[in-house]
């Protein structure tokens, strides 16, 4: 993966309120793709939920960062004010299956999903937009990193650091690069 090392790791800010984050993944856009869309295997680095692969569709998306340890019986130290569990409704918005996702982010947000090959590697770019304040800013650039951290380790066959500690320490870091 030398092209991973060329990319930076951290999340840019494109915009105020639009992050954007970029990995170099270890598997064909296909797979890439699988790992967006297919419930159980979205499940393994970010939220479960089924999803009509149509334009237009709702679909729940079901987060329980407890469980992306590798044992799920040392999560991390979960900040207050999170649950287990954490759902919110979301719309696909465009399809062009392998290539381009982009769903709503509750009610406030889109995120946008692009698959690019690179040889037998796959580029995957997060854009992120509209995001209301800085605590959403901060929570959702240490939220995109953290998860794609995870599904790092997991194509790879590694064990994820605990979600919550990597999220914390990150969300401080993000603190720090994007002052006001």
């Amino acid at each position: 993966m030398t092209e991973l090392a060329n990319l930076e790791a951290h999340g840019t800010l494109i915009e105020p309120a639009t992050l954007e984050i970029r990995r170099v993944l270890p598997a064909s856009v296909e797979r890439v793709w699988d790992y967006l869309t297919d419930s159980e295997l979205r499940r393994q680095w970010l939220a479960s939920g089924d999803m009509t692969m149509k334009a237009g569709t709702s679909f729940e998306l079901v987060w329980r960062n407890d469980e992306l340890a590798s044992r799920p019986s040392v999560p991390g130290n979960r900040p207050d004010g999170y649950g287990d569990e954490e759902r919110m409704q979301s719309r696909i918005l465009e399809l062009d299956p392998p290539r381009r996702l982009v769903i709503t982010w509750d009610t406030d947000g889109e995120v946008a999903f692009e698959l690019a090959p690179r040889g037998n590697e796959t580029l995957l770019t997060i854009v992120h937009s509209r995001l209301a304040s800085r605590a959403a800013l901060l929570g959702v650039s240490a939220g995109w990193h953290m998860h794609l951290d995870v599904l790092l380790a997991r194509m790879n066959a590694r064990d994820p650091e605990p979600f919550w500690d990597g999220w914390r320490r990150l969300r401080v870091e993000y603190d720090e690069r994007f002052a006001a």
